[in-house]
């Protein structure tokens, strides 16, 4: 279990109504999932990644957002043995990214997973355009067919209806589902276990959060203490380089989750003792509208020193600081992180009235992006 230095009160019949809300939503798949993936979809997966690891020397994961963070995270925090180099494509609209990520498979046996609820995310669109065209100029038209595995919708969509047409190796993306709380589907599961992550690990951490959320829910009501005491800005710290990534998964997953109505706490990100040599300063010395979530892996006795350090260092510089002591630093211990942010972030939502689920401003760019397109 995560267990975390602060306790808030508690309102737990308000804590018992959201989360009966969250299971209640439209986009609340997620809250049970851990305990409801079926050992049939597991076993599909696990198969199919080790089909990917025979028969290919790269694996090319396509995706924006959340279908792209949440595995990649893992991924690098846990570095997993596997002969299989994992290249990322379709996150950004940078030509420059996309020849470099064809270069990598240039003279290497390789495979490609698409994730895209709609298929007409223009970033993933155009790079899977790209890498159709060099699997069918490697392998020709059948062979490339045998080396796509979509991960899409399960009724409509451009990419289902193409995956449908031309037989590609198919995963569900549930519609109850959506794309930042859609790690431990398999948007995340296949390619973390391609990449050698015991994803049964995973979920057996995750299920073991679900079934005890009372921290998470202490952490969401902390959150709101802070926010209305006028803290406006959240530091998740970690003392791990590898964990890069997992801390933009936690900003997206919030940033995207709260960030609406003109409210919300901004997610913001460091990794110690680099960052100390640089934000430190800010984060010692700056503006008091700031409060630090240190996420706190088992560690080694000197990174265990910085970490008390720089709590008594922030505490005495009058910043409130929370800690998460994540119990494992391994796929359980993963698991039951990502469960633990997923289901706070959606109650701190709840908490403050706004929708966890959607993201108005995100499909603002889109309309604008589309309609210079269209121009030119």
């Amino acid at each position: 279990m995560i267990e975390v230095n602060f306790s808030p009160k508690v309102d737990e019949n308000k804590l018992g109504g959201i989360l009966g809300e969250l299971k209640e939503d439209a986009f609340g798949g997620w809250v049970d999932l851990p305990l409801k993936i079926s050992t049939e979809e597991i076993k599909k997966i696990n198969e199919t990644a080790e089909k990917i690891q025979n028969e290919s020397e790269v694996l090319v994961c396509i995706g924006i957002g959340g279908s792209y963070l949440g595995h990649r995270a893992i991924i690098e925090a846990l570095r997993p043995k596997s002969k299989l180099e994992i290249v990322y494509a379709g996150n950004s609209l940078s030509s420059r990214e996309l020849e470099f990520a064809l270069k990598k498979v240039a003279d290497k046996d390789f495979s490609v997973i698409v994730i895209s609820k709609s298929g007409t995310t223009l970033e993933p669109a155009l790079a899977f355009e790209a890498f159709k065209k060099k699997l069918a100029e490697r392998y020709g038209v059948v062979g490339a067919i045998k080396r796509i595995y979509a991960i899409t919708d399960g009724y409509s969509g451009t990419l289902y209806e193409e995956a449908k047409r031309d037989n590609y190796t198919r995963f569900v993306i549930p519609r109850n589902i959506g794309g930042r709380y859609s790690v431990l589907s398999p948007v995340g599961l296949l390619p973390m276990a391609a990449a050698g992550v015991d994803i049964d690990a995973l979920i057996s951490g995750a299920a073991s959060a679900s079934e005890d959320n009372k921290n998470a829910a202490k952490y969401a009501f902390m959150r709101k203490m802070l926010f209305d005491k006028g803290f406006d800005t959240e530091v998740f710290a970690s003392f791990e380089p590898a964990t890069f990534y997992f801390n933009e998964w936690i900003k997206q997953l919030f940033g995207e989750s709260e960030g609406k109505n003109k409210r919300g706490i901004f997610p913001a990100s460091v990794v110690y003792s680099t960052d100390l040599h640089s934000l430190g300063q800010f984060m010692q010395d700056g503006r008091r509208n700031l409060f630090e979530t240190i996420i706190n892996y088992p560690t080694d006795d000197l990174n265990a020193k910085i970490v008390e350090a720089v709590l008594k260092a922030h505490t005495a510089g009058r910043i409130p600081v929370l800690k998460l002591d994540v119990p494992s630093y391994d796929e359980k211990g993963f698991g039951e992180l990502i469960y633990f942010f997923e289901i706070a972030c959606a109650i701190y939502c709840k908490l403050v009235g706004v929708n966890p689920f959607d993201q108005p401003g995100v499909e603002a760019y889109k309309e604008e992006l589309k309609k210079l397109m269209e121009e030119k």
